[in-house]
């Protein structure tokens, strides 16, 4: 119990902390809430929440598919460090250019929130690999050891984070509107330092 608690709690947080920096989702269950009352913006999150499952779901079969192989756990867990280093530059990176870019709102189409919501989150191709380096740290810390309980856990507790996100925004984005492009900032470099922290812990458990 104690096992799936650990990992309930960290997949979630790994989900909210990703979600948070202002970007096309977010923004857009904003903008969904302003326009079509916050109902609508809470419905646009469950859409984003629920492909978000569908999209740990594939990660998770990747994952463990891979690590049936014993031999090939060393290559899952290279891979993870590819990740965690490729994000840990793209955060910093779309940190220092939040400066000066800004986030534009997509247009909204004669489709439902829901819908709307669970057809853009299909377009974030980074959630795959984000997830799928996020499930191999788990397994080798030990807290995800794909039995079916592990894996119905980790899906649930990615989509709620997500949209426990898209909620902070459907109901507080006019608070935080003044302070977006420092927070967005600030967010990404934060996602930044912990990706370097997760690959400096499975550099760790790779070669010391």
């Amino acid at each position: 119990m104690q096992q799936l608690l650990l990992l309930s709690v960290a997949t979630f947080s790994a989900a909210f902390v990703a979600s948070l920096p202002p970007g096309l989702l977010n923004m857009n269950a904003a903008k969904t809430s302003v326009e079509k009352g916050k109902k609508n913006g809470i419905t646009f999150g469950l859409g984003v929440g629920f492909t978000v499952m569908i999209q740990a779901y594939l990660a998770v079969r990747i994952a463990k598919l891979l690590s049936q192989n014993p031999e090939i756990i060393e290559i899952l867990m290279q891979l993870a460090l590819v990740i965690f280093g490729v994000l840990a530059i793209f955060f910093f990176v779309k940190g220092k250019k939040q400066t000066t870019d800004t986030v534009e709102f997509v247009e909204g189409k004669k489709r439902g929130s829901f819908s709307k919501g669970a057809f853009l989150a299909a377009l974030n191709l980074l959630t795959i690999p984000y997830y799928a380096g996020i499930n191999t740290f788990f397994n080798g810390q030990g807290f995800m050891n794909y039995t079916l309980m592990d894996e119905i856990i980790f899906i649930i507790s990615a989509g709620c984070g997500t949209f426990l996100a898209m909620y902070v925004y459907v109901f507080y984005f006019d608070k935080m509107e003044q302070r977006t492009n420092r927070f967005s900032k600030n967010a990404n470099y934060i996602l930044s330092g912990l990706m370097i922290l997760l690959f400096a812990i499975t550099l760790l458990r790779l070669y010391f």
